[in-house]
Parts: C-alpha cells; sequence; structure tokens
C-alpha cells in the first residue's frame, strides 16, 4: 500500500507531462531550424512565430478577423443545433427513419463536406451566407447523431410517469426527454462547433473572403510565412480553449443530471 503511493506520488501531474512534451517539442524545431536543419523559410522557428504576432494585432487586424470568424461559427452551430436536434428527434421518434437514415447522417461525419462550397458559391455567392451555411452543414451531423443517442438512452420508467400524468408527447418531450437527454445533446453541439469553425475557417481559406482564413491565405501570399504560420497557430489555439471550456461544462451538465 505504501509503495503504491509513494509511486504514485513520483508520477508527474498529467498536465505537466502533456506541456513538457511540448516544450520539448520547440525547442527541438528551434534547434533543428537555428542549425540550419530545417528551412526557415518553409518552417519559421516558434521564435519567429511567436514575434509575428505583434504584427498580427497591429497590422493585420487580428482581433476584427477574430470575431469575424467566430461569429459565423456561432451562427452556424446556432442554426445547425436547431436543425439538427429537430433531425435527430425526427430519427428517434420514427425507428423506420432511424433504421433507414442513421447510417447516411453517419458517413456524412466522415465525409469532407467542405468540398461542397462551389455548390454554396452558386447559391449564395461570395458572402457571408455561403460560409455561414458551410458551418451548418459541418456541424450538422454529430448534432443529429447526438441527439438521437440521447433521446434514445432516455430511461423508460421517466417516460412510463409521463404517460401516467396524461402529458402530450410535446410536453413529454420538453419535461423529460430534452432534459434527460441534454447532457449528450450538448456533447453533439459541442463536437458541432468545433466542426464548424473547421469549415468556416476552411471556407473562408479557400474563397478568400472575411476572417481568419481570408487573413491567413492573403500572409501566405505575400509570403509572410512566419504570420502565416502564426495566424494558424491562434486558430489552433483558440480551438483548443472553445474545447477545454465546452468541456466544462459538459461536465457540469453530467454532474447535474
Amino acid at each position: 500500500m505504501a509503495s503504491a503511493t509513494l509511486t504514485s506520488l513520483r508520477k508527474p501531474p498529467a498536465i505537466v507531462t502533456r506541456f513538457g512534451a511540448l516544450a520539448l517539442f520547440l525547442l527541438g524545431w528551434e534547434a533543428a531550424s537555428r542549425a540550419g536543419w530545417i528551412s526557415a523559410f518553409i518552417v519559421p522557428p516558434p521564435s519567429e512565430i511567436y514575434n509575428s504576432f505583434e504584427m498580427l494585432f497591429v497590422q493585420e487586424g487580428l482581433v476584427d478577423a477574430f470575431l469575424r470568424t467566430f461569429g459565423e461559427a456561432f451562427a452556424a452551430a446556432g442554426l445547425g443545433s436547431v436543425i439538427g436536434i429537430a433531425v435527430g428527434y425526427l430519427l428517434h421518434r420514427s425507428k423506420l427513419a432511424g433504421l433507414a437514415y442513421t447510417d447516411w447522417v453517419a458517413a456524412m461525419a466522415s465525409a469532407p463536406l467542405v468540398l461542397l462550397y462551389p455548390l454554396f458559391l452558386v447559391v449564395f455567392g461570395r458572402n457571408s451566407a455561403t460560409i455561414v451555411a458551410m458551418g451548418v452543414v459541418g456541424c450538422l451531423p454529430p448534432i443529429i447523431l447526438k441527439t438521437k443517442e440521447g433521446l434514445d438512452g432516455v430511461k423508460p420508467v421517466l417516460l412510463n410517469v409521463g404517460r401516467t400524468y396524461g402529458l402530450t408527447p410535446w410536453r413529454q418531450f420538453r419535461m423529460i426527454q430534452f432534459p434527460a437527454a441534454l447532457p449528450t445533446i450538448f456533447n453533439g453541439v459541442r463536437i458541432g462547433l468545433l466542426f464548424a469553425i473547421i469549415n468556416v475557417v476552411g471556407v473562408e481559406y479557400l474563397i478568400v473572403f472575411g476572417g481568419l482564413g481570408q487573413m491567413i491565405s492573403d500572409l501566405g501570399d505575400r509570403f509572410e510565412i512566419a504570420a502565416m504560420f502564426g495566424g494558424i497557430v491562434f486558430v489552433i489555439l483558440v480551438s483548443v480553449c472553445f474545447f477545454f471550456i465546452t468541456e466544462k461544462i459538459e461536465t457540469w451538465l453530467l454532474s447535474s443530471k
């Protein structure tokens, strides 16, 4: 017992191991770049990428680009949540529809849906509507699947209680099914938000219209390679922050279930 406790005390916390490995990777990258083993023009060292952030904030309007991109991503996730929860509910209500279409929705989740952007360009034009629509398409599959999973997993005893009190199907959904399935549905919304961010930035980059995607594309065209990597790193860091924030919210929902 004592040896097991001593062993656990010797193990570093997971966060130390995680950031220690990241620090070693960055130091190795910096050393390889300065030694000439890696072309600094193609892959700038971390120090140059870090120094480029001042230019991104002052000259490139990083804050405005961030607000635009994530405004579009949240709009896409909000619209996708409304549509996805409704479709997931229909797949839950109809066993035939669930059996027929759930696999199709799962296949959509693994498909490169961002390649549909030319179709949306024809329909909406080169504007924010195309970007938001592509974000909605990207976030729908996980929201639909998790909504159906959450509603399918509601305990039958809860539904029986609702029938005992004579609740209508809508009131039973609103008062029993949806609250019970909310943690699982929120997990789908969280994943959908991340998918929406990926699609929004990707389409901004492809059509060179607004936000972080256009900023990264413009920097690459001007051969501002360090600043371009800085923009990419910024997108990754913000996405990771959103992931951890929404993970904490999901944990809170599960604990209060």
